[in-house]
């Protein structure tokens, strides 16, 4: 396999099947997928269970205790099971286009990072979004989009750009290249040398600044804006708060400019616990 990809997950089973399809109907296999699992209920786990007796990759299931937002930690034990030297990152409410990971592979490079971005729907698209909806590839269509809610003011061009037209628009956009963890990917080393993500922060940008380290040690970022597609399921977000998104921001900036490389609260301490108690399989 040429890639690990790792999805984060809570409580959403409904999404994750619909993403899990997704991933079925890529253009290439070539991966493992890796489920960063911060405390779902059992009805995730048997989800899980049952998409692997005909998924055509390997699923592995990395589940820790509900014990508030712990994505960061999650996701680093995921790292610890990848099995590939190229990781790419997104989410369990990410439905990936039939090239997304194709993507990924094909622009990779030593020395860089990836990032993308979403597309987002609204509830009521998200929920009529069907199996069928996404091996055929019509809920990445505009026209199927509008047909099914998504208001006709929103823009399209970032799912419907073309291949031509989708690297001039990376090279082109205004849009800041921080490393996003819907849509990501990067070398499992350079993981490494970061010391992963930094498990003192809370949602709000924690991603952004384990991207931040990525640049300290001399990793440079690419767009997949246009390129690498995935369509993001509307959902409540109960655990954001105004003052702990503004404390990761804090630390980013900090980061930025002090050109910190590693975070004391990250893989190694995973690895010095000797962690791998919470594995599934």
């Amino acid at each position: 396999m040429r890639a690990s990809v790792i999805l984060s997950t809570y409580n959403s089973p409904e999404w994750l099947e619909k993403v899990l399809s997704g991933y079925i109907y890529q253009s290439t296999h070539d991966f493992e997928m890796i489920i960063a699992d911060d405390g779902s209920r059992d009805d995730t786990a048997q989800l899980i269970d049952t998409v692997r007796l005909s998924a055509p990759f390997t699923i592995k299931h990395v589940w820790q205790k509900d014990d508030g937002f712990r994505k960061c930690r999650i996701l680093n034990k995921a790292v610890l099971h990848a099995e590939s030297p190229y990781i790419i990152f997104s989410d369990g409410d990410c439905i990936p286009r039939a090239d997304f990971v194709e993507t990924h592979l094909r622009r990779a490079q030593p020395g860089y990072f990836l990032s993308g971005s979403y597309f987002k729907l609204p509830m009521n698209t998200s929920q009529c979004i069907s199996h069928d909806d996404i091996r055929s590839g019509r809920c990445f269509d505009k026209n199927w989009l509008y047909a099914n809610g998504l208001p006709r003011l929103r823009k399209t061009l970032k799912i419907s750009a073309g291949k031509k037209l989708a690297p001039i628009l990376n090279m082109l956009t205004p849009a800041k290249c921080n490393l996003k963890g819907s849509n990501a990917s990067c070398w499992r080393d350079d993981i490494l040398k970061v010391n992963g993500f930094d498990e003192r922060m809370p949602w709000g940008g924690e991603d952004r600044e384990f991207g931040v380290r990525l640049l300290n040690i001399g990793t440079k970022a690419r767009h997949v804006r246009y390129d690498a597609i995935c369509i993001h399921l509307d959902h409540t977000r109960g655990y954001v708060d105004p003052e702990l998104v503004k404390r990761n921001k804090a630390l980013r900036l900090f980061n930025e400019k002090n050109k910190v490389t590693c975070t004391e609260h990250g893989i190694q301490q995973l690895i010095d616990a000797g962690y791998l108690a919470d594995f599934h399989g």
